[in-house]
């Protein structure tokens, strides 16, 4: 039996996809399930997400691998390389590609394909990644649709601050954004997670709802909407063994962490070799038998230990969530200086994951 396990609850899934429809109605969704669902798991997640008008990924392949599974979903490649071979499979495999700079759209005005592309353009609005720059957008636009080849073109673009509910540079893109595509119709897409949760005016034709659908908040303040959410991966484990220290005894490696009384210390079954981050300090909460408990000692390949002082309720064999229903993810997030997205999606093959309806 594996000692650490990845539960992917696709009703949650679900359920965050209602509240996206309830958040937006009218518009149509691409599920973002890049990275491997972030991590959960793409084929399995996007079983769940079927019900959205799109799926969007950031590698050809992915895309590819997706259109064998769903051949009606609108499919969009987010970062593809610029040249024939990639135009190509979009073509075959009618997979929209985001255009992103100007050598992308010099290939794209004259191409021959044996079917029509229906590309997104990508305008910079001040996140400064991929993009074309605002005032080079509108003829780009032109000479794509000059072509025969190409079909309808979406436009789009990227907020980097919209998680900050209070920062005006997102209204700042909002109105680069529209001064940019002024005069040149076609649905358009804006909203990420953060977008649709917090700013109204960014919802266009197409949202594009991230690490939302995976029921994480993305927000620097928690709204009547992200409260909603429901989280879609417990990472869960299992207590290997309970100990007793003396004072000054340390725990773990580098004897950076010294019992200041006698205390009782449970060694769980995780670590980086997991995904558990390294980076993880002292007093991270890990939830064991109904409450948390602080990580003590430097966390390593296979283990983390936990101070259980006082607990004399836990257990060998007990269950240990490292995130999940019980525990934000959140949390451990801001106790290991990173982020939900990095913690899913650095997740290892070690780890059993099921799949729960």
């Amino acid at each position: 039996m594996p000692l650490t396990t990845v539960h992917i609850d696709r009703a949650a899934l679900r359920h965050n996809l209602s509240l996206v429809r309830r958040i937006a109605p009218g518009r149509k969704v691409m599920a973002v399930i890049k990275a491997n669902a972030y991590g959960h798991g793409m084929l399995e997640c996007a079983s769940a997400l079927s019900s959205a008008e799109g799926f969007a990924v950031a590698r050809l392949e992915e895309a590819v691998l997706l259109r064998q599974h769903y051949p009606d979903h609108v499919i969009l490649v987010m970062n593809p390389e610029a040249c024939a071979n990639t135009w190509s499979h979009c073509s075959h495999y009618r997979l929209s590609p985001v255009i992103h700079h100007r050598d992308a759209v010099k290939q794209l005005a004259s191409i021959k394909l044996p079917k029509p592309l229906a590309p997104w353009l990508k305008v910079d609005t001040g996140m400064h990644r991929l993009g074309l720059a605002p005032q080079e957008a509108g003829i780009a636009f032109e000479q794509l649709s000059a072509n025969p080849a190409i079909g309808l073109v979406t436009w789009m673009t990227h907020l980097a601050s919209a998680d900050e509910t209070h920062n005006p540079f997102t209204a700042r893109q909002l109105e680069s954004f529209h001064h940019a595509i002024r005069g040149h119709s076609a649905e358009t897409s804006i909203a990420n997670s953060a977008g649709l949760l917090a700013w109204p005016g960014s919802y266009g034709d197409w949202v594009r709802p991230g690490i939302m659908l995976y029921g994480y908040d993305p927000l620097d303040t928690a709204n009547d909407w992200s409260r909603q959410l429901q989280p879609v991966m417990t990472l869960a484990s299992q207590v290997l063994a309970i100990r007793d220290v003396d004072t000054g005894d340390s725990v773990g490696y580098g004897n950076q962490w010294k019992a200041e009384q006698p205390s009782r210390i449970a060694t769980i079954a995780c670590g980086y070799g997991d995904g558990y981050p390294r980076s993880a300090q002292h007093g991270t909460p890990v939830w064991v038998n109904g409450q948390t408990v602080p990580l003590v000692g430097r966390v390593s390949m296979d283990l983390i230990t936990v101070d259980v002082t006082g607990r004399d309720d836990i257990k060998v064999g007990d269950a240990a969530e490292l995130w999940g229903k019980q525990l934000p993810i959140n949390h451990v997030a801001q106790c290991a200086n990173t982020i939900s997205y990095e913690l899913t999606t650095r997740l290892t093959v070690r780890p059993q994951r099921d799949f729960l309806d």
